[in-house]
């Protein structure tokens, strides 16, 4: 308990700093995109002083001007909504499609607002499905990236049927290339009580492994496959390693 507790304290004090100023910036209307990605980058160094190391690789592999393109990741814990903005903010910048529930978050709601979200409810797929193809096909044409996560829920186990075709969807509807991202991020686990208020743990790393773009055709399901294997592949190589090194 002593080796997750203090981290978890100091890594949330130094987080609340953090998302209470770009909340009161977001109430001012002073919160750019480029102001997000800094917040993004200071809770990364934020978990790394408290011993969360970080391992990414495969960011060769987009070209800076290239994009935009539609980003498709498993979706593990609150680390990747809160780190991804600053790993991937050399590409261009990005936002997310996300549900109407947390912009209801008294701090955290405003904040993500800055990012210009498209906000579907999870009670319609089709509505959703619509709401995603449009808002997100705006977003793209105007040059910004958008961030998916396909699952209905974070999982720690990947289970590729629950891993929906919107992503692949929103990319040929809007021309552009898909992204495979395969995340680790249990690093930050979920709370009991508050789920994205869980222990820090430092001993577990948190891995991205960011793919080459995929260009869509007319055999849609060949990109889903794609992405899918290449999220599988990374994830098994994850544990394979994890379980030799016991």
């Amino acid at each position: 308990m002593f080796r997750v507790f203090f981290p978890s304290v100091l890594f949330y004090a130094q987080a609340a700093a953090h998302i209470g100023s770009a909340a009161y910036q977001a109430r001012r209307g002073r919160l750019t995109n480029a102001r997000l990605v800094q917040g993004s980058h200071a809770l990364r160094r934020s978990l790394e002083a408290v011993g969360v190391r970080f391992e990414i690789s495969g960011l060769e592999n987009m070209d800076t001007s290239g994009g935009p393109y539609v980003f498709a990741a498993n979706h593990m814990s609150a680390l990747e909504t809160q780190i991804l903005p600053s790993i991937l903010s050399s590409v261009a910048p990005c936002t997310f499609v996300v549900k109407s529930s947390l912009l209801r978050y008294p701090v955290f709601g405003p904040v993500l607002k800055g990012f210009d979200p498209i906000v579907v409810d999870r009670v319609d797929p089709r509505a959703d499905l619509r709401q995603v193809l449009s808002e997100g096909g705006k977003r793209l044409a105007a040059g910004m990236s958008v961030i998916v996560f396909p699952q209905a829920h974070r999982t720690v186990a990947f289970d590729r049927k629950g891993f929906n075709t919107i992503g692949v969807r929103l990319a040929r509807a809007a021309g552009v290339p898909i992204v495979p991202i395969a995340l680790q991020t249990s690093a930050w686990s979920e709370g009991r009580w508050l789920q994205d208020i869980g222990w820090i743990v430092p001993k577990r790393p948190v891995r991205f492994a960011v793919g080459a773009p995929i260009t869509i055709d007319a055999d849609s399901r060949g990109a889903q496959e794609q992405v899918v294997e290449f999220i599988e592949s990374r994830l098994s190589a994850w544990d394979d390693a994890a379980s030799q090194s016991h």
